[in-house]
């Protein structure tokens, strides 16, 4: 009888053992789960305001400049002034004819002292024509690429919504503007790990365009696109004044005299001619 009561009380001493044991791993799974749980919903709960404040800024953007109308826009020609600033001082310019398809289709012909340059992208290819030597060449990895990146900062390509998939929203806060307002900041953070910021005025306009690329030194250099001068054409309000800064010095100056919006464009106007003689009358749509 003793060793029988042995037996059971050993058995009995085992069998708690093994329930405390279980217990406390079930415990460390409920509080692991419960803990990753809170974190996820904190995380959630962080990110989703910041979308959401960042969507909303576009959203505000969109309708200042003409809503529905400008979401619309399918082409635009516009006809200016390039200049090259030094010092604040002009010390070169060019007039300039520019068509564009949306979403990536661009041609723009220069014109100085009655020499000619084409430069011209469709997609992931472009050509050059070089007035002074007589020559239409492919463009350059480099051209390219600057193409590219000239696309991924464009406001157009942020408020139409093609760098979904491609890249991420953000809300970043608010900057100094101009005569003591506020502008609301939003970045595109894609997945190669290319940033630009958006400034946005209190009306919604965009005020700059803010980002870095890498210099041929190897150096980083940050660039800077401010819009001035909105003109409304057909609904739609548009910068004719677009100046370029790097590192904070005033380097070019884009001046629209006209913009013109969904007028038809002849898709053979992007393809590359065979010979130079195509570029003897300027181009007019």
């Amino acid at each position: 009888m003793r060793l029988q009561r042995r037996f059971l009380f050993s058995l009995l001493k085992n069998i708690m053992k093994l329930f405390k044991t279980c217990l406390s791993l079930c415990l460390v799974l409920i509080v692991g789960q419960a803990t990753a749980f809170a974190q996820d919903e904190a995380g959630t709960a962080k990110r989703e305001p910041q979308t959401a404040e960042a969507e909303a800024v576009l959203k505000k953007a969109v309708a200042a400049l003409g809503g529905e109308r400008y979401l619309n826009v399918k082409t635009q020609i516009g006809r200016g002034r390039y200049s090259v600033l030094r010092d604040g001082i002009i010390v070169s310019f060019q007039s300039f004819y520019d068509v564009l398809v949306y979403p990536d289709k661009n041609r723009t012909d220069f014109k100085s002292g009655g020499v000619k340059t084409v430069q011209t992208n469709a997609g992931e290819s472009g050509w050059v024509f070089d007035g002074n030597l007589e020559v239409i060449r492919d463009q350059s990895d480099l051209q390219l690429a600057n193409f590219k990146r000239g696309t991924r900062v464009s406001i157009d390509n942020l408020l139409r919504g093609n760098w979904r998939d491609a890249a991420e929203l953000s809300y970043t806060g608010q900057r100094p503007g101009s005569l003591g307002k506020r502008n609301d900041v939003v970045k595109l953070t894609y997945e190669d790990g290319f940033e630009v910021e958006f400034e946005f005025s209190d009306e919604g306009l965009p005020q700059k365009t803010v980002y870095h690329r890498i210099g041929g030194g190897g150096e980083t250099i940050s660039e800077e696109d401010r819009y001035a001068q909105f003109i409304t054409i057909g609904g739609i309000a548009t910068p004719f004044i677009i100046d370029r800064y790097s590192n904070g010095v005033h380097l070019s100056r884009v001046n629209y005299e006209s913009v013109e919006y969904n007028k038809r464009v002849p898709n053979d106007i992007f393809e590359k001619p065979a010979t130079p003689r195509a570029f003897r009358k300027d181009l007019r749509l």
